[in-house]
């Protein structure tokens, strides 16, 4: 079976093509990046009509990759949440009147459930039971995964997200949009001795997260070292961002490994765009070496959102697929409401 998916929940336009035999057999991606940037921030109104833009190109160009036609695809998957209503609205307008044209089964995937079975479509793939740590610009959970479908969150931020944290710290750092990705490069060439950075929750009797304060205690540092040294200089920003960036890791890392002695499993699923932090993945690979459990990423290529992750979320959940009549978007959708496989 292939099948056919769309992933339009934010600021990137995927479609990919998988096959239940032959595995991923194109994607395609289109990132707004550089038209979000002169706004320092996602638009949510420009993202919508870039979808809109994007969709039918990118189908093409996904399967001519393939070798394939639309009348090789025999159904077809798509993001259906959460995420910004109008994005959503356009993968789900477009993918709904596609199978009707097709009279092919639509599928309605969780945007978090194609994160975390994306690493099953890498080469070293773990087996059901597994413990996952879901780290992006919107998510930081760290979820027990027994099934398709059967997921349990076992801890959550109570404010900004991760990947949130790096953005908005490296905005107020002056850094250009998307900060994120910048400011951990920025943090490569950091002194990790010069600066100390509060672990929030670090200790907590729960698995659950804080970033907003760690966020202020960045804002905080660099008022007081401008006031110091009459500004930012260069080698200091790369410091400030060192010390945040470990302060992340240190607490991503103690609560994975919480998690994994409470629930005893042996093996870690890391999922979302700051799944692709360096810094992160040899924290985590150190810790698996010496306490012997096994940790998993997507493909590098497929750590942010995709079409990929979708196709094979909804080839996973064929099943379930039924009849067009209709389309919704869930904006907000929790996920613990998806059915088992």
């Amino acid at each position: 079976m292939r099948v056919l998916g769309y992933e339009s929940s934010c600021d990137e336009t995927g479609v990919a093509l998988y096959d239940t035999e032959k595995g991923l057999l194109a994607h395609c991606l289109h990132t707004q990046m550089a038209m979000h940037a002169e706004y320092g921030g996602v638009v949510p109104e420009l993202a919508s009509r870039d979808h809109i833009r994007r969709v039918v190109p990118l189908t093409d160009a996904c399967l001519k990759e393939a070798g394939l036609t639309l009348a090789d695809v025999d159904a077809v998957a798509y993001t259906q949440g959460p995420g910004l209503g109008g994005a959503l609205l356009v993968g789900a307008g477009f993918a709904n009147a596609l199978a009707f044209a097709l009279g092919k089964p639509v599928i309605e995937v969780h945007h978090l459930e194609g994160h975390l079975l994306s690493p099953l479509l890498a080469d070293e793939r773990p087996e059901f039971p597994f413990l996952a740590l879901l780290v992006s610009g919107g998510h930081s959970q760290i979820m027990a995964v027994r099934g398709v479908g059967d997921y349990e969150v076992l801890g959550e931020t109570l404010d900004d997200a991760a990947g949130e944290a790096f953005d908005k710290t490296a905005k107020l750092m002056g850094l250009d949009y998307p900060g994120g990705p910048r400011l951990s490069k920025l943090a490569e060439e950091g002194d990790a001795s010069r600066f100390t950075l509060p672990r929030p929750m670090l200790h907590s009797d729960n698995l659950d997260m804080s970033f907003s304060g760690l966020k202020t205690a960045v804002l905080t540092l660099v008022r007081d070292v401008e006031a110091q040294e009459g500004g930012l200089k260069e080698q200091t920003r790369k410091d400030i961002c060192r010390a945040f960036q470990d302060a992340i890791v240190d607490v991503l890392l103690a609560k994975c490994l919480k998690a994994l002695k409470q629930t005893g499993f042996k093996q870690l699923v890391v999922a979302g765009g700051v799944g692709a932090n360096r810094q992160l993945r040899e924290a985590l690979n150190g810790a698996a070496a010496r306490r012997k459990f096994k940790v998993f990423y997507p493909p590098l290529a497929l750590c942010t959102d995709n079409g990929a992750m979708i196709a094979f979320a909804g080839a996973l959940r064929l099943k379930y697929a039924h009849p067009v009549a209709g389309y919704t978007v869930k904006p907000r959708w929790d996920l613990a409401s998806l059915p088992k496989a």
